[in-house]
């Protein structure tokens, strides 16, 4: 056991508020930079609680995941730990789109978390509900210009309070929270966990704007009541692989499978019956809710010439009956609810665990933000996560960690680390979320960021590692690790670009397998670039390709890296020159006090939206909705072209 000192329980250097998803890696992160840190969250049985579906990553989200272990995040590593089943998505497609997901036996990925937590030095967990924060005088230096206050603390429900030279909020569906299920309603912001108050409203006060948004989750299914023959079986990979890029985690070895259940006319009937009862169409509700992932409600006023649904039966763990039924969110009555699944094929005898609900909570809009995730009106407080009108775990755990290593960089003197929209989806993400602010959970998809070429889940290590080096977040151990890695990929992309092949050594391996023979010799290199070749299946016809991998000890992982690289190279470079190109718009700064409103060669729309956002360079300003290439040529004029 590793034994540390509190030398004072009330003071501390920075404090994270919720430990969520983003809460934990803001607070890991803190504490491994060498900041004394304080995690106080309502219930510490519940850390990283999987409130939703038990699963990490997916579309985008998979890419996330590998930046955030890249810059030495957790996140992956739990995953890796407590998967139940993997699977690669988009394989079909290309590498861009590749996106890892993996099913998590839920109770084991919090355990692990805070087990994690309660074992990283300078870190420290209290069990309380933040009602307030304490406040001193703004810091007038340099940046902080126009700030309110400047935080140095907080109160808890128990009359406590600890001060900090920073703050990091990361309350989730907490603040205010309001859960809906039929014509029932209960303060909360979790099934079971009481909601956040007092924070919402002292913000409000100090200048804040606040709004609401909703989400939803499913009906939890017991297993042992599911005709599971009657359903279509989804397994895993054949060959899974994993998140991290760290040798401490592996593969999951035994996967279990998840299952496909579709809805029915009937089912639907039953459904459509009690909508006056939803309180998402009767009023009742008035948060936004996501597009992309609507409840079962929604889906059938928007679909409604669909005879069917499909949905996917998960489980949540490996010593639990408890399965989720993705794609069922519902706020309809329970009885209601319960009908329903019931004209489900394969799930005529089912029992629930609990019925679906809605939730509605406070956020704030991000556009209060600066691209550090620091507050514009107080001083060394930091957002991160639902509180910004953001969903999903992923998307939560990136700011976090972000937040968490801006606060500690922010306390150490330093400038904060602000990741560019070419280096990371993370980079994508945050400044998404404080140049255009959000009109529902932000949620992130590929089609968000301009350089997905670059932003490939199998680089992350290679994009972001030498940041989390720096950072102290990555061991040298890991470092080494990584150079190695590194110098395997390029061992193997010069020797393909040396090794000439003859077609003496090729040509019957090609015909044998109906692939057009070549006319003449070729560098390994190219052939690696045609669709039809790879180097799983030129080892087959090239065994001193084969003993060279062999000889270097080089990893599936190694050799795939090395594929890619070589098979997109000239998209790659493509993609670099562009955003080298609008990367010189971001070394354009703009003066923060500067009065867009006195330029009355921009519109009206854009002079306001440029007033509210403050935009700390040309390229910020260029990507606010509603700021048109006119605007932003007045301003490369006034500020140097």
């Amino acid at each position: 056991m590793t034994h540390i000192k509190n030398t004072s329980l009330y003071d501390y250097d920075i404090i994270v508020v919720g430990a969520g998803h983003a809460g934990c890696e803001a607070a890991s992160a803190a504490a491994r930079m060498g900041q004394k840190t304080l995690l106080i969250t309502m219930d510490m049985t519940k850390m990283a609680a999987m409130s939703c579906n038990p699963a990490v990553g997916g579309v985008a989200k998979g890419q996330i995941v590998r930046e955030i272990d890249a810059l030495g995040g957790r996140m992956a590593r739990i995953t890796d730990h407590s998967t139940i089943q993997f699977r690669m998505l988009n394989r079909s497609k290309g590498a861009a789109m590749w996106s890892p997901r993996a099913q998590c036996d839920k109770a084991r990925f919090s355990a692990l978390w805070r087990e994690e937590l309660e074992n990283t030095d300078n870190l420290f967990l209290w069990q309380d509900n933040v009602v307030a924060l304490l406040l001193g005088e703004a810091d007038r230096r340099g940046s902080e210009e126009g700030k309110i206050a400047s935080v140095r603390g907080v109160r808890t429900q128990m009359g406590v309070e600890f001060t900090a030279k920073a703050v990091v909020l990361t309350n989730g569906t907490f603040l205010g929270g309001l859960m809906h299920c039929g014509e029932a309603h209960a303060e909360g912001g979790r099934a079971g966990d009481a909601a956040s108050i007092g924070l919402s409203g002292q913000l409000r006060e100090l200048g804040f704007a606040l709004a609401r948004m909703k989400t939803g989750t499913p009906a939890r299914i017991d297993g042992r009541t599911v005709d599971f023959a009657a359903l279509e079986r989804q397994d895993g990979d054949e060959h899974p692989s994993k998140f991290s890029f760290s040798a401490d985690t592996q593969a999951v070895t035994e996967q279990m499978p998840c299952y496909l259940v579709y809805t029915s006319p009937e089912v639907h009937a039953t459904l459509r019956a009690a909508f006056d009862r939803s309180p998402l169409f009767n009023g009742t509700i008035q948060g936004i809710g996501p597009r992309y992932c609507p409840s079962i409600e929604d889906k059938l006023r928007t679909f409604a010439e669909k005879e069917q649904h499909q949905l996917f039966l998960e489980p949540e763990g490996r010593t639990t009956h408890e399965y989720y039924l993705n794609g069922f969110s519902s706020s309809l009555p329970q009885e209601v609810q319960t009908e329903a699944l019931r004209k489900i094929r394969g799930l005529e005898n089912v029992h629930i665990y609990r019925p679906g609900y809605a939730i509605e909570y406070d956020y704030f809009p991000p556009t209060q933000l600066y691209h550090s995730l620091e507050t514009k009106l107080i001083s060394r407080l930091y957002f991160a996560g639902q509180i910004n009108g953001t969903t999903g775990y992923e998307e939560a755990a990136a700011q976090g960690l972000v937040a968490g290593i801006n606060a500690a960089r922010a306390l150490q003197g330093y400038e904060p680390v602000v990741l560019q929209r070419d280096e990371a989806y993370i980079g994508v993400l945050i400044d998404d979320l404080v140049t255009k602010g959000v009109d529902e959970p932000y949620r992130m998809f590929t089609s968000r960021a301009e350089y997905r070429i670059l932003l490939r889940s199998d680089n992350a290590d290679r994009r972001l590692t030498p940041i989390g080096h720096e950072l102290g977040l990555i061991t040298d151990a890991e470092w080494q690790k990584y150079e190695e890695k590194k110098s395997l990929v390029e061992s193997l992309i010069s020797y393909a670009e040396q090794r000439s092949v003859r077609i003496t050594e090729i040509n019957d391996y090609l015909i044998s397998h109906n692939l057009e023979p070549l006319q003449q010799g070729r560098k390994l290199y190219s052939l690696i670039m045609r669709n039809d070749f790879s180097f799983a299946t030129l080892i087959e016809a090239l065994p001193s390709l084969r003993h060279f991998i062999e000889k270097e000890a080089m990893s599936d992982e190694v050799v795939e890296c090395a594929e890619i690289e070589i098979k997109y190279r000239g998209y790659i470079e493509r993609e670099k020159l562009l955003a080298e190109k609008l990367r010189r718009l971001e070394n354009i700064a703009i003066p923060a006090e500067f009065d867009f409103m006195a330029m009355s060669a921009i519109t009206i729309e854009a002079r306001q939206k440029l007033s509210r956002i403050r935009p700390r360079t040309i390229g910020q300003a260029s990507r606010i909705p509603g700021v048109s290439p006119a605007d932003i040529n007045v301003l490369l004029i006034k500020f140097g072209r």
